[in-house]
C-alpha cells in the first residue's frame, strides 16, 4: 500500500515515475527519466486532474486507492490530451463510471477520437469556475502551449496552478515531489531541454497565457512533469525562465555546431573556438552533430545568443544531422542569434549556399563573413577562421541587442 503525499491541504500528489521509457515522444532521450504527474483534491466533491501514460496505470490507480479507498472521484479535469497525461482515461471510467470528464470543446472532441469517449463529458469555456465545495477551480483556455487543447486550473483558495505541460521537465522525483524535498538545480537544465525540444515552436502561445497569468496570486504550481514548484525563489525563476525563452532571449555564451566526416571540418571548429576564447568569449559549447543528440543542441541554442554552425558539403547538398539541425531550428522559429557560419568542399560548396540561404530566412544578425575552406586548411583559411571568432566575440561582449537581417563585421 502506498503512503499518499499530501502537497498542502486536501492536494495530493498521485503521478508516477518512468525510469524505463529511452526516447519521450520516440525522440528526445531520457537519461534522468521523465515523471507522469496527477493529482487530487478532496474536498465536499473529489476532483482528480490528468491521469498518467497508460503503461503505469496500475501504480496509478493503486495511488489513488492510497488517498481515496472506496470513495469516488466525481470529476477528472484534463488540461491536456497528450496520451502521457490522457492515456489511462479509458481504463478509469471503467472504475468510476460515473465520473464526469471536465475540458474545453477542442478536449471533448479529442476524448470521442481518442478513446471514444462522448458521455458524462463537461465542456467549459475560458475562465469558467467549477466549485467542489470549500474550493473553487477556475478554467484558463491556453492553447498551443503546446497542443491546442490545452488549459490550466486555477484553484482561488489555495493558489494553487495546475499548468498542464508548462513549467515542467524531463527527470523523475527521485523521492520527493516538491522543490523543498528535491534539489531544484538538477532540473534547470533538463527544463530548458524540455522547453526547446517540446514547446520552443510555440513562444508566441507561451507569452499568450503568461499574460493570462500574470497578476494572480500563484503559490504552488503542479505541472505535468518535474518537481512541484512551491518556493517563491524557485517558482519566480520557474516562470522567468519559460517568459525568457518563449521571447528567445538568452545568455550570453556562443554554440558552435558542426558536422564533420574526416575531421578537417572540425579543426576549423577548433580554431574558431580558440579566437573566440582568446577575446573573451566564455561559455562555449562545441557539439560534433555526429555525437551529440540533436535535443542538446537545441537545449544549448536556446541557452545562449551566439550560434556558428559548420558543416561539410554532402551530395551537393548539407552533411545529413547539419540539415536536420537547421530543420529543427526553423521548425522552432528559433529568433534573436548572432550567427555565422563556416563550410568545407572539395569541388562544389553546396554546403556553403545552403547555410547562407538558412541565414537569410531567419531573424538572425549575421557576424561577418562566413568562412570557406576548399580540401585542405590552409593558412589563408585558417586566418579567417581566426577573425571568424573574434568578431563574434566581439558582438557578444558589446552587450547590445541582436539586429535581424543585418551582417556586423569588426
Amino acid at each position: 500500500m502506498y503512503k499518499p503525499f499530501e502537497i498542502k491541504e486536501n492536494l495530493f500528489y498521485v503521478g508516477v515515475n518512468d525510469r524505463t521509457k529511452h526516447l519521450f515522444e520516440n525522440l528526445w532521450p531520457l537519461p534522468k527519466g521523465v515523471s507522469y504527474n496527477s493529482y487530487i483534491i478532496k474536498d465536499e466533491k473529489i476532483a482528480l486532474i490528468d491521469t498518467v501514460d497508460i503503461c503505469y496505470a496500475d501504480v496509478f490507480f493503486n495511488k489513488i486507492h492510497s488517498v481515496l479507498g472506496d470513495k469516488q472521484i466525481d470529476y477528472l479535469i484534463v488540461n491536456h490530451m497528450e496520451p502521457d497525461h490522457s492515456g489511462s482515461v479509458e481504463l478509469l471510467k471503467t472504475r468510476y463510471p460515473q465520473i464526469k470528464i471536465v475540458g474545453n470543446s477542442r478536449t471533448a472532441e479529442m476524448l470521442k477520437g481518442y478513446y471514444g469517449i462522448t458521455d458524462n463529458v463537461v465542456v467549459i469555456e475560458d475562465k469558467e469556475e467549477l466549485n467542489l465545495g470549500k474550493n473553487n477551480l477556475q478554467f484558463y483556455l491556453t492553447p498551443m502551449v503546446h497542443w491546442p487543447e490545452t488549459m490550466m486550473t486555477y484553484v482561488k483558495e489555495s493558489k494553487t496552478l495546475f499548468s498542464a505541460d508548462a513549467f515542467g521537465t524531463f527527470g523523475t522525483l527521485d523521492g520527493g515531489v516538491t522543490d523543498t524535498q528535491l534539489n531544484p538545480e538538477w532540473y534547470w537544465d533538463e527544463m530548458i531541454r524540455y522547453y526547446s525540444n517540446i514547446v520552443g515552436k510555440f513562444g508566441s502561445p507561451v507569452q499568450a497565457a503568461l499574460k493570462k497569468l500574470s497578476g494572480m496570486g500563484i503559490d504552488t504550481i503542479c505541472s505535468t512533469h518535474g518537481p512541484v514548484w512551491t518556493q517563491p525563489d524557485t517558482l519566480g525563476k520557474v516562470v522567468s525562465l519559460y517568459d525568457r525563452l518563449s521571447r528567445y532571449e538568452s545568455e550570453n555564451g556562443l554554440v558552435i555546431a558542426y558536422g564533420s566526416m574526416y575531421g578537417n571540418t572540425e579543426q576549423l571548429a577548433e580554431i574558431i573556438a580558440a579566437a573566440a576564447a582568446e577575446n573573451g568569449a566564455r561559455n562555449i559549447i562545441m557539439h560534433n552533430v555526429s555525437k551529440s543528440h540533436e535535443s542538446e543542441v537545441l537545449r544549448d541554442i536556446f541557452k545562449y545568443r551566439g550560434l556558428i554552425i559548420g558543416s561539410p558539403t554532402y551530395n551537393n547538398k548539407l552533411y545529413p544531422a547539419v540539415e536536420s539541425l537547421l530543420s529543427a531550428l526553423q521548425n522552432r522559429n528559433v529568433k534573436n542569434k548572432f550567427f555565422s557560419f563556416f563550410s568545407g568542399h572539395t569541388w562544389a560548396d553546396g554546403a556553403k549556399r545552403e547555410l547562407k540561404a538558412f541565414a537569410e530566412g531567419m531573424e538572425f544578425e549575421t557576424i561577418c563573413e562566413s568562412v570557406e575552406m576548399k580540401q585542405s586548411l590552409n593558412r589563408n583559411v585558417m586566418e579567417n577562421a581566426y577573425a571568424l571568432g573574434k568578431a563574434m566575440a566581439e558582438r557578444l561582449h558589446s552587450g547590445d541587442a541582436v539586429i535581424p537581417h543585418k551582417t556586423t563585421c569588426h
